[in-house]
């Protein structure tokens, strides 16, 4: 069962935390949620799954991001949310699909007892320029039966864009970390 609205409202810092909530982003049975400033790029030419993979940082600035077929793009909602004793789950907007824009490549759903800002795996069917804080996704909740061990992995309390840390799931360290490919110091190396 999915909850209303209203009942979204009802149980907001109960079972439910969006931080910050705006009343005015409630739908009849969801709640918007908004798109931060900043995406990241992958930039390995093939990703290795047991590995980290280099990537770089983007800011959308105010007057737009223009994005691009063939890349994925990750982003993150500008809002904390947190769920207690339901499953979260989001899903891109009605009318942003209709411009060929994918919020999520498979990770619709969250785990009950999710924390932490939505990382978005964006992608676009042709070119398409994006905003900073644009309600980019909804956020919908579902009842769930019998017992739940709450999530408490990898990606609990993100405080930030989340790349794969798939690495982690097939024996990389603990102590790996996503590398962030410094490509002022490259250029400096090159011209030097």
């Amino acid at each position: 069962m999915i909850l209303s609205g209203e009942e979204i409202r009802s149980r907001i810092g109960k079972q439910i935390v969006i931080e910050p909530f705006d009343d005015d982003k409630l739908n009849p049975n969801s709640c918007n949620l908004s798109l931060h400033d900043e995406l990241l790029v992958y930039e390995e030419v093939v990703l290795d799954i047991r590995q980290p993979n280099r990537y770089r940082r983007l800011e959308i600035p105010a007057y737009g991001f223009v994005l691009q077929p063939g890349c994925l793009y990750l982003g993150r909602t500008c809002e904390w949310t947190e769920t207690r004793g339901l499953v979260p789950m989001i899903e891109g907007r009605s009318s942003l699909g209709r411009l060929g824009l994918f919020v999520h490549v498979t990770t619709g759903f969250g785990d009950a007892g999710f924390c932490g800002y939505w990382t978005l795996e964006i992608c676009t069917v042709q070119p398409i320029r994006i905003y900073p804080g644009i309600d980019i996704c909804q956020i919908m909740y579902h009842e769930i039966c019998g017992d739940v061990e709450e999530y408490c992995s990898k990606y609990q309390n993100s405080r930030d864009i989340q790349p794969s840390m798939m690495y982690r799931e097939l024996g990389g360290s603990e102590s790996d970390q996503q590398l962030e490919l410094d490509f002022e110091s490259l250029v400096r190396e090159a011209i030097s």
